[in-house]
C-alpha cells in the first residue's frame, strides 16, 4: 500500500466522518405547523442560506462531492 493511497484513506475516514456529523446537525426538512400558518415565508425563512442552516447544507454538499470523487479515486487501484 503506497503512501498516497494511505493519505487518501486517511482523508476518506476524516471526510465520512465529518459527512455524518453534518448531516445529524442539521434541522429536520418537515415544516410542521409553521407552513399552515404561512411561517415560511419570514424573514428567516427567506434568508435561511445565510444563516446557520444554509451553511450546513453547503458544507454537506461539498462533502458528499468530496466523498464521491475520493471513493471513486480509492477503487481504481492504480496506487
Amino acid at each position: 500500500m503506497g503512501p498516497l493511497r494511505i493519505i487518501l484513506t486517511v482523508i476518506f475516514i476524516l471526510v465520512c466522518l465529518s459527512l455524518v456529523v453534518l448531516v445529524l446537525m442539521q434541522e429536520g426538512k418537515s415544516a410542521g405547523l409553521g407552513s399552515i400558518s404561512g411561517a415560511a415565508e419570514t424573514y428567516w425563512g427567506k434568508n435561511k442560506g445565510r444563516s446557520m442552516e444554509g451553511r450546513l447544507v453547503r458544507f454537506t454538499k461539498i462533502l458528499a462531492v468530496l466523498f464521491m470523487v475520493l471513493a471513486v479515486i480509492l477503487n481504481l487501484n492504480v496506487f
